[in-house]
């Protein structure tokens, strides 16, 4: 069992952050915000550049984490260059609005490739890492569609995230004694160009769907990200937080 600390200040300085898909809404938030934390974070997504403002302390490298072979390669690679990995964040994700009745398997397989099968490769690799290290913090983008079966997604997202849900917290029970942490933030609706392509039809109205009046932005997840990866929450393990404006009041 290792010595857990006690809980502290979100800073990151120090450590090194690797997050995954870095150029989307959420994900690029997320680097920003771990970057001005103090982090050194490597930025990686399939798309073959990433623009950060020129914000000092990030790296990008193209990563497709569906790909075994991308994991072993990338991770390995920031290893031998950084010698740790401190903190894992899975942003990549992909969204499907078909109703069961019109999906296909192609479909779900798509699905489930980005958004199971993509925490999970980069997850299974560093376990052991982070275990062996004695510390590391995991922290993974699940959804609210998770929790209440959905809000504009499809079935085979729902499923795919509901998956990372219980992962998480089998992440969360084996690391325990060994310093390896492992949360879920699940957002509500986030204003990101992943949320815009599947309400573009007919988008509902935040006024009378969320509590607080408006839609989430990608900074609102970021930060809690930044909570749950950083010293802040260091007696906090398992947890799905709720981040949704109060749709769902859990």
């Amino acid at each position: 069992m290792v010595n857990i600390p006690l809980s502290a200040p979100a800073r990151l300085d120090g450590q090194v952050a690797l997050v995954t898909g870095a150029t989307g809404g959420i994900g690029r938030a997320t680097t920003l915000a771990l970057a001005a934390a103090g982090a050194r974070v490597i930025a990686t997504d399939i798309a073959e550049t990433g623009d950060f403002g020129g914000a000092a302390g990030i790296t990008y490298r193209r990563y497709d984490v569906t790909s075994l072979t991308d994991t072993d390669t990338v991770i390995d690679d920031v290893l031998k260059e950084t010698g740790r990995i401190d903190v894992l964040i899975l942003c990549a994700g992909s969204i499907s609005h078909r109703p069961l009745t019109e999906s296909t398997n192609e479909e779900w397989q798509s699905i489930l490739d980005v958004n199971l099968f993509g925490v999970l490769n980069p997850v299974r690799k560093m376990f052991p890492v982070m275990a062996a290290q004695g510390y590391g913090k995991m922290v993974a983008v699940g959804s609210i569609a998770a929790k209440i079966g959905g809000v504009a997604a499809g079935p085979s997202y729902v499923a795919a995230k509901s998956a990372v849900h219980g992962l998480f917290k089998w992440v969360a029970k084996a690391g325990a004694g060994k310093g390896v942490y492992a949360s879920v933030v699940a957002p509500g609706p986030v204003e990101t160009p992943m949320w815009e392509k599947v309400t573009q039809r007919a988008p509902p109205s935040a006024h009378n769907s969320v509590p607080l009046g408006r839609y989430g932005q990608p900074e609102d997840i970021a930060q809690a990200i930044l909570f749950l990866c950083s010293p802040a929450s260091n007696w906090i393990t398992g947890t799905v937080l709720d981040v949704n404006g109060g749709m769902l009041m859990d």
